[in-house]
């Protein structure tokens, strides 16, 4: 199985996503996030950037105006949106194919519509707020792995021992 739901009844489960995306991430993966405005993406990013060792006093905001951040955690964190962008030479010109391919983990707002500008096989993570829930899919070799392994790294919200998701 490739896709997945992962019910975020609470912050607490949210943050526990972020935690097993930590474990099963690796330098240069891309995770697409989307959903609607208030679904958590930047919370998600967040999540995962603390579980990097990202001091707690460093922000982690949304690039909705800055369109990219970039996180010094190992790896490296890119967090971009693109929710404001039209055309994939938009989005090759913000170097993300370059930053992936350095090794960074690349996390992009809106990014569907880019996934080749983007260099494709991305985790997309669906973000929805009634009820409050992921849906994670894979779209390509690697990130189909990265889900499969997921499914059992991910702790259950109420008792924070692993479990299917």
């Amino acid at each position: 199985m490739t896709d997945r739901e992962v019910p975020l009844p609470n912050r607490r489960a949210t943050k526990l996503l972020g935690r097993a995306l930590r474990r099963e991430l690796a330098p240069g993966d891309l995770v697409v996030l989307s959903g609607p405005l208030g679904a958590g993406k930047t919370f998600l990013v967040r999540a995962v950037c603390r579980a990097l060792g990202l001091d707690a006093q460093v922000p982690v905001t949304s690039p909705t105006f800055t369109l990219v951040h970039e996180y010094p955690t190992s790896p490296p964190v890119v967090h971009a949106d693109l929710y404001r962008l039209k055309f994939p030479e938009d989005v090759s010109s913000l170097g993300l194919l370059e930053q992936r391919e350095e090794g960074k983990l690349l996390f992009v707002e809106w990014g569907e519509p880019f996934l080749d500008v983007l260099g494709g096989d991305a985790l997309v993570v669906q973000l929805d707020v009634t009820p409050r829930c992921a849906y994670l899919r894979a779209t390509g070799p690697l990130s189909r792995e990265r889900l499969e392994r997921l499914g059992s790294a991910m702790p259950s919200p109420e008792t924070g021992s692993p479990g299917e998701i």
